[in-house]
């Protein structure tokens, strides 16, 4: 990848890019696959560490593992609204993060869970959270001689709540016109001791509003300031328009999807039509 630069393109199960070459968005020089570089498709659950996805681990792999539905249910939930099962089959954990495709689902919620992506290159190897890993649309904060190695998702709170809800508005395949992910820790009291709150395809990148999830933190969340908080979102988004949905929709959407995430964290649950993807775990 240093030495050819943008003449080159990295390939992995492909799902993307070859949708890309066939239609001629790009048209590298140069492939380089991934396919034989070893361990890089291993998951695994590490105590004091988190959970482990190698980066050319498929999403079908992830969704399906023991390993990923024991510790994080949603995210295996969540892998297994990709698309549809022949591209999870292909597709890999790795090149659906380094494609940052701002209508994709597996990212608003590995941003939720404070994910950390492992970055290798020619100076070494470092740590990136998904927090910053997102740059905009379909850019990260890859280096160009850098590859994605692994995904690790910490450990969370045995207390902690999650739950993702996703809006589709044209078949039940196609990728989200909004996804939302809420991370709820509650203390013994059920007073919340932090809440997270993660807007999916809306914009370049995966939204979050720190200082609505502060009002939550040390509150009981009751409907008022759940219906405050899903205000806010709505009130500070700037969403884009696309052929799912206008940015003035996506506002509106936004709102009721950020209160039914949050709810169904709580347990309240979301209702079922809307429902992608979601877990008490």
């Amino acid at each position: 990848m240093a030495e050819h630069g943008d003449e080159a393109k990295l390939i992995a199960g492909g799902t993307a890019l070859v949708l890309m070459l066939k239609n001629r968005l790009v048209s590298p020089e140069y492939l380089v696959s991934l396919g034989r570089i070893q361990g890089l498709d291993q998951i695994a659950y590490e105590a004091g560490v988190g959970l482990r996805l190698g980066a050319l681990a498929t999403i079908r792999q992830a969704e399906t593992s023991p390993v990923v539905r024991e510790h994080f249910p949603v995210l295996a939930e969540t892998f297994g609204k990709v698309a549809n099962v022949r591209v999870r089959h292909a597709a890999t954990v790795g090149g659906n993060m380094s494609e940052a495709d701002y209508a994709s689902d597996p990212p608003c919620v590995l941003v939720a869970l404070r994910a950390i992506a492992l970055a290798q290159g020619s100076n070494g190897r470092r740590e990136i959270p998904l927090t910053e890993f997102f740059t905009d649309f379909y850019e990260t904060a890859l280096q160009p001689d850098e590859i994605l190695t692994e995904v690790i998702v910490p450990e969370a709170s045995k207390h902690a709540k999650q739950s993702y809800i996703k809006y589709v508005t044209r078949s039940s395949e196609d990728r989200p016109c909004l996804g939302a992910c809420a991370w709820v820790d509650l203390g013994p009291d059920g007073v919340c001791r932090e809440l997270r709150v993660t807007l999916g395809a809306v914009a370049g990148t995966p939204q979050e509003f720190g200082e609505a999830e502060a009002w939550a933190r040390g509150q009981n969340l009751g409907p008022d300031l759940i219906r405050q908080i899903a205000a806010h979102y709505a009130e500070n988004i700037d969403p884009l328009s696309d052929m799912r949905g206008s940015a003035w929709y996506r506002k509106q959407m936004a709102e009721v999807f950020v209160r039914r995430a949050i709810e169904g964290a709580l347990g309240a649950g979301a209702p079922a039509e809307f429902t992608e993807a979601g877990s008490n775990g």
